[in-house]
């Protein structure tokens, strides 16, 4: 019964992003989620925030202005405390550039208590590339703009004294 509820969840969630509803995903996140999306372009990186996700879905939707998706399949496992999901989806819509685009790939989630902690988008991002590129050539900036990032607040900063702030640092 539970994985049944959060199929459902999840399919709800992606009916959302299809409206351009962000805010139901963001209240259901994390504080310090990660969401990855392979690549080094504008939606590439990882964020561990969910300002910085926002931020993220927002530039989706700017680039991508009519995005929906299709659910092919949702699958969930685990307990209430570490749930897995995988759901597999085609976006079709059209690019900021006006012309027709679509993919499709697989959202790998995890839940605590229904929380989303982790999501990592896997597609096509050699078309994803080629379509970004596109728009970058027909004078639409964002498409080439670096990934939103945000820094891993679990890791520790490595900061060398010496090329930081030398003299605030004490000879020994």
């Amino acid at each position: 019964m539970y994985h049944a509820i959060v199929r459902r969840i999840a399919r709800n969630a992606f009916e959302d992003l299809s409206d351009q509803k962000v805010e139901p995903l963001i209240e259901r996140s994390a504080p310090d989620l990660r969401h990855t999306f392979a690549g080094d372009h504008a939606l590439g990186g990882t964020r561990h925030s969910r300002e910085a996700f926002r931020a993220w879905l927002e530039r989706l939707f700017r680039l991508f202005p009519e995005l929906t998706f299709t659910i092919r399949d949702v699958m969930a496992t685990g307990p209430p405390w570490d749930t897995r999901l995988a759901i597999s989806w085609i976006d079709r819509g059209t690019a900021a550039d006006g012309v027709d685009y679509e993919n499709e790939g697989v959202h790998l989630l995890r839940l605590e208590w229904g929380r989303l902690q982790e999501l990592e988008a896997t597609l096509d991002t050699q078309h994803l590339e080629k379509t970004l590129d596109r728009m970058a050539a027909a004078g639409i900036e964002e498409a080439a703009s670096d990934p939103i990032e945000s820094a891993d607040p679990s890791e520790g900063i490595d900061v060398d004294p010496d090329t930081i702030a030398p003299d605030l640092v004490k000879a020994s």
